[in-house]
């Protein structure tokens, strides 16, 4: 019995760590595979019994467009700072869709997969990111489009004039994505506790976009409510998609400093919380 026992070696050994800042992102890396068979599954799920596939990613933007441009842009008369309505109505909705599709998906993480996490053992981590890079291919694929009309609005007309801090673009994504999904690892930390967060947060997200310069650009707003811009994280990175896409628009640089330290508060409490989170969350769902 003893020699058997001195002869095992374990190639993995799992224990319960109690460290603040260990993270294991690592192990995000290390399961990979895990991640790109998550990501197949919610595509598979979404979509297996619909007739137009992610066409469906097209068509929600392109609706949602037409409908912001007949009531902001013709009722209301608010203005886009030079930039032709479908565009900028367009990459104003497939971004906000991306930043709150990243804050629902893994918001709701303890509460979708509790069966699974309580059976298997894997890096809780990689379903919120998981979740993440769905929504960015579903961003990808809308990008496309949007790619086609900018270059026929930039061609035929000459209404857009791409300049190199178009290569800014990829880098305010990646910020909208890191974002939503760090509020949502916060949330998620919380609703195991108290379910109906959920609905308020699903009911804020609905008033949150008024909140924010997605349908009108940050010109528009009235100099008295800067102050909710400044607290909204989201403000300047959707006005900053408008000045590498088009040009158009101006962040002071006080709110863009208050938005970076946000951003960065949010994602590594959000870590934080998920981590701590992980190891009780069984006991208390």
């Amino acid at each position: 019995m003893t020699q058997t026992a001195a002869k095992e070696q374990w190639t993995k050994v799992i224990t319960a760590e109690h460290k603040l800042l260990d993270l294991h992102l690592r192990d995000v890396i290390r399961y990979r595979d895990l991640i790109r068979q998550f990501i197949k599954r919610d595509f598979i799920t979404q979509y297996k019994q619909t007739i137009l596939g992610p066409l469906w990613y097209l068509i929600q933007p392109i609706m949602s467009s037409i409908v912001y441009i007949f009531v902001f842009g013709r009722l209301a008369g608010i203005g886009t700072d030079g930039v032709p309505s479908i565009l900028f109505y367009f990459a104003g909705t497939m971004l906000w869709t991306f930043f709150t599709g990243c804050l629902q998906g893994s918001s709701n993480v303890f509460i979708v997969n509790q069966n699974m996490f309580g059976k298997v053992y894997f890096p809780r981590l990689t379903v919120p990111v998981s979740l993440a890079a769905g929504q960015l291919i579903k961003l990808i694929i809308q990008c496309f489009l949007f790619a086609l009309l900018y270059l026929y609005y930039a061609i035929r007309f000459g209404s857009v004039h791409p300049t190199w801090a178009i290569l800014l673009f990829p880098f305010v994504v990646l910020w909208i994505g890191v974002l939503g999904t760090s509020i949502g690892l916060v949330v998620s930390s919380l609703t195991t506790k108290y379910r109906d967060l959920i609905q308020l947060l699903n009911f804020g997200l609905q008033l949150a976009m008024y909140a924010t310069p997605v349908v009108y650009p940050l010109s528009e707003a009235p100099q008295k409510f800067y102050w909710v811009y400044y607290i909204n994280p989201m403000s300047v990175p959707m006005e900053l998609s408008r000045i590498s896409l088009y040009g158009a628009g101006s962040i002071p640089n006080s709110m863009l400093l208050v938005s970076l330290a946000s951003a960065f508060v949010f994602t590594f409490l959000g870590l934080v919380l998920f981590t701590k989170n992980e190891r009780t969350f069984v006991d208390v769902i």
